[in-house]
């Protein structure tokens, strides 16, 4: 009994970061434009758009109101919520704001983590390397050659961004020309999660449903882990390919402690990627405390899309 309270607490986190992320979106939506606005002058929004068979499995997709060029840069944003809540509408405002950019833009939802069923973060990254054709076909359709995107998404969406552009960049249907993403959870590797290396039958509790596989404390000690928890670990496909990345983590984060950060940022370094981690020294999972960060990464975007992929 006492193991299944520590691991509901530790799952409690995840859940808490849906509260945290709705927080967060009041900023990022300033990140995405200037000053948002929304009418037919500026673009339309098409809602609800079946890309799987699952009841999740839905896209909003957000065009601009100019379709005369050629071809358009697309903006792929994904929800924040732990794996278990949360939803693309949650993040309008901030899709709006790509739009006024002039870019097109979408969210995406995947199949959330409940009691009954047995989602993953394995089987949630499927689903969006699913999607994203759909997406860009269904752009394509209605008048909206994309040739080029940006991954980017908050928390669990940060998560599941940053492992699409790593692991499935090279597959994609169009190029990926940064990713970035805010407080994602990139390593799932025990040492950097509430001390989970100190008690591996705690860990294989935990990490049970992120994995999608039944762990065992063997299966954590013995390094079989691993080769599983490869799947949903960001960091792990990092290389020399990889896409120019921004990423913000907050040095006191509780939801997804600062402590899972070392691998991803190794793996840069190794790797020469260009990329900016920027640190909310002050800040928790909803970088609240830090404006001038706020303002920096602000700046830091609006470099990366005007070096990397620029309105045309």
């Amino acid at each position: 009994m006492k193991l299944v309270k520590k691991i509901l607490v530790y799952l409690g986190a995840f859940i808490a970061a849906f509260a945290l992320g709705l927080g967060l979106n009041l900023w990022v939506t300033s990140l995405a434009a200037d000053k948002v606005v929304w009418n037919e002058t500026v673009g339309t929004e098409h809602l609800d758009i079946a890309y799987g068979e699952k009841e999740s499995n839905k896209f909003d997709l957000y065009l601009p109101a100019n379709q005369d060029r050629k071809s358009y840069g697309l903006v792929i944003y994904l929800h924040a919520g732990g794996f278990t809540t949360g939803d693309k509408s949650d993040d309008a405002d901030i899709l709006k704001g790509f739009v006024n950019r002039g870019y097109v833009a979408a969210g995406i939802n995947y199949t959330l983590r409940t009691d009954s069923n047995n989602a993953s973060v394995a089987t949630m990254s499927q689903e969006i390397k699913e999607a994203i054709p759909h997406v860009i076909a269904e752009a394509k359709k209605l008048g909206y050659p994309v040739e080029e995107m940006v991954l980017a998404g908050g928390s669990a969406g940060g998560g599941l961004a940053t492992l699409y552009a790593y692991r499935d960049g090279k597959d994609a249907p169009v190029p990926i020309r940064f990713v970035y993403a805010l407080v994602p959870p990139t390593s799932f590797q025990p040492d950097g999660w509430y001390g989970l290396d100190k008690d591996l039958e705690q860990a294989a509790a935990f990490f049970t449903p992120i994995t999608g596989v039944a762990l065992t404390k063997e299966m954590m000690e013995n390094g079989e882990y691993q080769e599983i928890a490869k799947a949903v670990e960001a960091f792990q496909w990092v290389d020399e390919d990889s896409p120019p990345s921004l990423i913000a983590f907050g040095k006191h984060d509780k939801v997804v402690p600062f402590t899972t950060t070392p691998y991803l940022i190794q793996a840069f370094e190794e790797n020469n990627v260009a990329n900016d981690v920027l640190v909310f020294e002050h800040s928790g999972h909803g970088l609240h405390r830090d404006k001038d960060m706020q303002k920096l990464l602000k700046e830091k975007l609006n470099e990366y899309f005007d070096r990397y992929m620029p309105v045309k």
